[in-house]
Formats: structure tokens, C-alpha cells, sequence
């Protein structure tokens, strides 16, 4: 059995996505008000695992995870799980759409239904909420500051909740990414479909800086699937970078992108290298392939020790 950690309450995306990760009867699931928190009592081994959002297609980085991951003691990500998002617009029974005054919801939700939002419900605002699961307990709780949640459909169900519209989501397509995060104890081995992620920390603020570190990977056909500046909170106009690139750790162009990163770096945070959600094989150059750099290193040998 295993104590899964996950963005609570019941009824969270978070939770469909550990569904979708492990069968129920597999391990014990524990909901958490917040990502520090989940994340917190994963490094106090309190829980075995934490499941977080990371990244929506609609509206990037989920900046609480990204800077909780890059900063305190190390985790790494271990998987990742994509997950289709639906929203529905639910009341108390007895509201209707046009009764409708203000909405509690978290704000990446809120995010994907505003269109919808201002064409239907144009006079309501928007009140922000720990999660989508939470803004649905809330309001069948008892007394709120909104009179309608923005929530998913499992949310609504589980807390009784009167469905006034389903399917409200702007972008038929939107999509998040949630990440299962472990201690870092093991590394999930190489499959041809992974991602490694790493926290890139300048050594001073100049031009071509992060040109520098990027180069790094271009030289060795790395391709990028995400890069996020994010604050470091020391000072204002001290960022670091976030980025997640295609292979893992175990393959040669990818760690000697990391050494070459960590000798120029301040500081290279690695979260992990794990499967790729999509299973979709990477893509890599002959001349970047495992066996060039082989060939490259025992010709360099050659030189270095001439004779043998």
C-alpha cells in the first residue's frame, strides 16, 4: 500500500488524475488544502508520493508547484499524467443562470470559462477559491461569498450540487498536466519517451545569459518542450529558469548537457527524468545518438593515450 498525497478536496482534478495513475485498491489516497502542503508532507515522509498539477494548456505554468519544486529539500518528478478538463457552472438547488451574482473557483479554471463567463453571466464576479473541489464544498457548506461554483462534474455530483451548465469551457481542447512527485530515491529508467526537468540558476544577471544556457542544449540536438522564468524572490529581477526537455539523465547528450549546465550555471536543480504522458518516441540525431558520443569518447582516448 502506498500514501498517495494529492490537491484536495475530494472531487479535484487532481484526484481524477491519481485515479487515472493507480488503481484505487493499490494505495491509500490523502487530500491536501494546498501544494505546499502535499509537497511538505512528502519531504517529511508523512506520504509516500504527492499528485500536483504542473502546467495547463490554456494557461502555462502552475506557478505553486513550480516554486515549491525549486526550492527546499530536493524532490524529483517521477510521472506525469495528462488529463482532458470539463467545467461546469453548479448552484445550490433552487438557483438558476440568471440568479447567478458572483462565482467561486480556482483561478486556472476560471481562466478557461471567462468567454463563456462574460456571454452568459456578464454582471457576475469572480471569487477565487483553493480549488475547483473546494469552491463546490463551499458552497454546499452553508453561507459563501458566491452563489455558483465553477467546478468538475464529479464535484458537483458529490456535493449535491444543481448542474445550470455543463461543458462551459472555452477551449474544447484544454488539457493539464499533473506531475507524480517522489523523494529522491530512485529514477524511473530510461523508456525512449522521456522528459527530464531542471531548475536553471544564472550566476548573474547579462546579456546572452540565458542564451549560454540554452546553448548548452541546442549543441547537443536537446530539444525543449517547456522554459518558464520564474522569480527566485532573493530580488526584483532575479529570475530562474524552469525547463523541461526531451531524454533522460541516462542518455549521453542529455548528461553532458547537465555537466556543461552545471559548470556554467549558479545552480542546477534536477527534478527528474520520467516517462512522457504521450508516449510518443524521441526523436534524436545520429550525431547526437548514445553510440556518436561512445565513438567520440573512445577517439578521444586514442589521443590521450596513444599506443594502447
Amino acid at each position: 500500500m502506498t500514501r498517495y498525497g494529492y490537491l484536495g478536496p475530494e472531487g479535484t482534478f487532481t484526484q481524477m488524475a491519481l485515479h487515472a495513475w493507480q488503481p484505487a485498491q493499490s494505495r491509500e489516497q490523502v487530500a491536501f488544502g494546498s501544494v505546499d502542503a502535499a509537497l511538505h508532507a512528502l519531504r517529511e515522509r508523512e506520504i509516500d508520493a504527492a499528485v500536483v498539477p504542473i502546467e495547463n494548456s490554456v494557461e502555462g505554468g502552475v506557478s505553486a508547484t513550480l516554486d515549491a519544486l525549486a526550492s527546499g529539500d530536493p524532490l524529483i518528478v517521477t510521472g506525469e499524467i495528462l488529463v482532458p478538463i470539463t467545467f461546469v457552472i453548479a448552484a445550490r438547488e433552487g438557483v438558476t443562470l440568471t440568479d447567478v451574482r458572483a462565482v467561486g473557483s480556482h483561478s486556472h479554471a476560471w481562466a478557461q470559462v471567462r468567454g463563456w463567463a462574460q456571454q452568459k453571466i456578464p454582471d457576475a464576479r469572480y471569487v477565487p477559491t483553493l480549488s475547483t473541489a473546494s469552491a463546490a464544498a463551499d458552497l454546499a457548506g452553508g453561507d459563501t461569498p458566491f452563489d455558483a461554483a465553477v467546478c468538475a462534474p464529479v464535484a458537483a455530483a458529490n456535493h449535491g450540487l444543481t448542474v445550470l451548465a455543463d461543458d462551459i469551457g472555452d477551449m474544447a481542447s484544454a488539457v493539464t498536466r499533473f506531475v507524480v512527485v517522489s523523494r529522491p530515491e530512485w529514477l524511473p529508467r530510461p523508456t525512449g519517451f522521456d522528459k527530464t526537468t531542471v531548475v536553471l540558476y544564472q550566476r548573474s544577471d547579462r546579456a546572452g545569459g540565458l542564451l549560454e544556457l540554452l546553448e548548452q542544449l541546442a549543441a547537443r540536438g536537446i530539444n525543449m518542450t517547456r522554459l518558464e522564468s520564474r522569480p527566485t524572490k532573493e530580488s526584483m529581477g532575479s529570475y530562474c529558469f524552469s525547463i523541461d526537455l526531451e531524454g533522460h539523465v541516462q542518455d549521453a547528450r542529455v548528461g553532458e548537457a547537465l555537466m556543461s549546465l552545471h559548470r556554467v550555471c549558479a545552480q542546477v536543480r534536477f527534478l527528474g527524468s520520467y516517462p512522457a504522458a504521450n508516449g510518443q518516441a524521441v526523436s534524436v540525431d545520429p550525431l547526437t545518438s548514445d553510440p556518436a558520443f561512445a565513438e567520440a569518447a573512445d577517439w578521444l582516448a586514442s589521443i590521450r593515450n596513444p599506443g594502447r
